[in-house]
């Protein structure tokens, strides 16, 4: 099997180097670019072509982390972008979300946080650091009444990673009527993908930290 593929930007390259050096200990990682903006990134994305970038969300130059991802998303579909940040901004988080990161950490996570980050989103999960879940749980939750009964256990199954496929067997039901559920429960959340549903989730309280933590 090959090694995950990985991009790294930042513009602090002691950074960048100690990030690089620690990754490729582990013989499923391999560090194929680093960059210290957005458009260095992009400019060198087509050679590159990562499995998953790590990416600071404040980068020096014309674009931020949150223009970045989704230029990035429009280069190479299958990219997975982990947005690092120094700061617990919900807006910023839920930004960069939308335009497609499918994970997100603090700059300060332990070691174990962002080798597990990594390895998930290859894998094509999303990873939202714990530390960032607890802080969403300490807000006042929102209203669960917009949903029916049925798409908050969609929502919750969504939120757990399961695919379409894996939601319809374990509620029984059609793929298809799955797919209606997902569409209804992103209008109503006002969300436009799954990582934002998952935050969502937590903030509703329909499904728990503990949970999510499960392998």
């Amino acid at each position: 099997m090959n090694p995950v593929s990985i991009v790294l930007v930042d513009d602090h390259r002691v950074v960048t180097r100690s990030l690089k050096a620690w990754l490729e200990s582990f013989p499923d990682l391999k560090v194929v670019g680093i960059a210290i903006s957005g458009e260095e990134l992009l400019r060198h994305l087509a050679e590159w072509q990562p499995d998953v970038i790590l990416q600071d969300l404040l980068m020096p130059g014309g674009i931020d982390g949150i223009e970045t991802t989704r230029r990035v998303l429009q280069m190479v579909p299958s990219a997975k972008v982990i947005a690092l940040t120094a700061s617990m901004d919900e807006a910023r988080m839920m930004g960069v979300l939308r335009a497609g990161a499918v994970g997100y950490l603090r700059k300060d996570a332990e070691p174990e946080i962002l080798l597990a980050a990594v390895r998930a989103v290859a894998a094509g999960k999303t990873y939202i650091d714990p530390s960032v879940s607890k802080h969403i749980l300490l807000q006042p939750p929102g209203s669960q009444d917009d949903l029916t009964p049925r798409e908050k256990d969609t929502l919750r199954q969504l939120a757990l990673g399961r695919s379409n496929k894996e939601i319809a067997s374990a509620l029984g039901i059609g793929e298809e009527t799955v797919k209606s559920h997902v569409a209804s429960v992103f209008a109503k959340l006002q969300v436009e993908n799954r990582a934002q549903a998952i935050v969502k989730a937590l903030k509703l309280a329909i499904v728990s930290l503990e949970e999510l933590d499960q392998p």
